[in-house]
C-alpha cells in the first residue's frame, strides 16, 4: 500500500468491525500507511465496545472518540451472512423472524446507528465514510433470487447511505459516503461458500478497496461501488 494520497497528512482513521478478517485487514493496512496519524479499531470486544444490538455502546463509543476527532476515514466492516449454523434463506419457506431480525440488526440497523452517532465526528473538509455492502443487495442485479434477508438488509443499507449522503452534503460538503462491495474474500463469512477456494486474501481486498476510496471525490458521495471501482446498479 502506497498511502491514501487524497487524505491529509496525518489523517485519522476508524475501523468498525475490526475483529473480522476484512476489518482487521483494513486496520493493518492503515497502520502501515506512513501518512496515517491514528487508527482506532473497534468491535464488540474492544474498549470501548461497539455492539449493534445495543445502541448505548454505539453512542458511548462515539462520545469517547470525540477527543480523537475529526476523522478523515471511517470504515464499517461489520456484517453477517450466516450465524449459529443458519445459512441464508433459499426459499420463502425458510424465512424466520429471529434470523431476519439478527441479519437486519447487524447489516442495516447497526450501520444506521453509526451514521447517527458518528457523522458529527467526520472532518468537514475531506473525509470518507465507507459501509461494506454487497452486490447481492442490488435490486437491479438480482437475477438468481434467494438469500432473502441478506439481500434485503444490504439493499436497505444502500438506501441509508444514499439518503444520508444527501443530508450530509449540506453539513459536510467535503465528505463522501459510500456503499462498497468487497467481492468474494477468504473469511468466515464466505467459508460455507468455498470462500477459501475462490476468495481473495483479506489483505489484498482491503488494499483494493482503499485504492477505490482514495480516488473518490465529493460528487461520488452516495454511490455504490465494487472493490475494483465499478459503479454498481441499485
Amino acid at each position: 500500500m502506497t498511502g491514501l494520497a487524497s487524505l491529509p497528512e496525518g489523517y485519522r482513521a476508524l475501523v468498525i468491525g475490526a475483529s473480522g478478517a476484512i476489518g482487521k485487514a483494513f486496520a493493518d493496512a492503515l497502520r502501515a500507511d506512513p501518512r496515517c496519524g491514528q487508527v482506532h479499531a473497534l468491535h464488540r470486544g474492544s474498549s470501548p465496545p461497539v455492539d449493534f444490538s445495543d445502541e448505548a455502546t454505539v453512542a458511548a463509543a462515539a462520545a469517547l472518540l470525540v477527543a480523537a476527532a475529526p476523522f478523515h476515514l471511517i470504515i464499517n466492516a461489520a456484517g453477517v451472512l450466516h450465524h449459529d449454523g443458519r445459512l441464508p434463506e433459499k426459499r420463502l419457506a425458510d424465512l424466520d423472524t429471529a434470523q431476519l431480525l439478527h441479519t437486519f440488526t447487524v447489516n442495516t440497523i447497526g450501520p444506521a446507528l453509526l451514521l447517527r452517532h458518528f457523522d458529527p465526528l467526520l472532518d468537514r473538509e475531506r473525509s470518507v465514510l465507507a459501509m461494506l455492502s454487497a452486490k447481492v443487495g442490488s435490486i437491479g442485479d438480482n437475477r438468481l433470487g434467494g438469500w432473502y434477508g441478506y439481500r434485503a438488509s444490504k439493499a436497505a443499507l444502500n438506501m441509508l447511505v444514499k439518503t444520508a449522503a444527501i443530508e450530509m452534503r449540506r453539513t459536510h460538503p467535503g465528505a463522501v459516503l459510500l456503499a462498497l462491495h468487497p467481492g468474494t474474500v477468504d473469511s468466515a463469512l464466505s467459508a460455507p461458500f468455498r470462500g477459501a477456494e475462490i476468495g481473495r486474501p483479506a489483505a489484498l481486498a482491503a488494499a483494493q478497496m482503499l485504492q477505490v476510496i482514495d480516488g473518490l471525490q465529493p460528487d461520488d458521495s452516495g454511490g455504490f461501488r465494487a472493490w475494483d471501482g465499478a459503479v454498481l446498479p441499485w
